[in-house]
């Protein structure tokens, strides 16, 4: 009996194991002329997780720019134009064709320091918040009082948890777009790389004076 016994239960360690692995977060590393950005991909959003990934695996990624910075709110990338595109040429409207449908998990995942995003067209053309197939953006945001927390929950009428109110005024972040971007990810690691990024020069469409290009994108594990 103890032997049988044992056999079950080293029959559910397996089989925990195997689930385990089945729900382990992939990691993409992202390698930039300004330095590496590694980035975790949610399971809750496995369409733009295997979306993404495509992307990776067929390196539709490479050699395309950050094509659109703001300081204090976000790093842009993925227009499928933007590769060798010349400094006058308008960026941000490239992408492979089809759209990704939302899937927005709020609140649980939101626009913290360091999320990473899927980039879309406006509501009006949108209204259904279905994401670029390859465009998407990193948070840098930036950090909020309690007070101007409180002001953004009445006059957006929501509640934010106490995880967000720790990460807007810690680590900062972008709390006006929760709830209307899919938020897929996010950096485990360079995020002063895109920092960096943040404070570069830009012209008056938002677009780095000097490239910054996706060498590589490749999955780590």
């Amino acid at each position: 009996m103890k032997r049988v016994l044992a056999i079950v239960l080293l029959c559910v360690l397996a089989c925990s194991a195997v689930h385990a692995q089945s729900e382990k977060e992939v990691m993409v590393l992202i390698d930039t002329d300004m330095g590496k950005i590694k980035v975790k991909l949610y399971n809750e959003t496995p369409q733009h997780r295997d979306n993404f990934l495509k992307n990776v695996n067929e390196n539709l990624y490479q050699g395309l720019l950050f094509h659109r910075i703001i300081r204090q709110f976000m790093v842009q990338g993925g227009d499928i134009n933007s590769r060798n595109a010349p400094l006058e040429t308008h960026l941000g409207d490239g992408d492979p064709g089809y759209t990704v449908p939302a899937e927005i998990v709020y609140p649980q995942y939101f626009h913290k320091r360091g999320a990473l995003c899927a980039a879309r067209v406006g509501d009006d053309e949108n209204p259904e918040k279905a994401s670029s197939a390859s465009q998407f953006y990193i948070v840098t945001g930036k950090h909020f009082t309690e007070m101007e927390l409180d002001k953004i929950e009445k006059n957006e009428g929501k509640t934010l948890t106490p995880e967000q109110r720790h990460a807007y005024m810690h680590e900062g972040g972008t709390p006006h777009l929760d709830g209307g971007y899919t938020v897929f990810g996010e950096v485990v690691s360079g995020i002063k790389v895109v920092e960096k990024m943040q404070f570069v020069e830009t012209n008056e469409e938002d677009r780095p004076l000097k490239n910054i290009k996706i060498k590589s994108m490749t999955i780590t594990n």
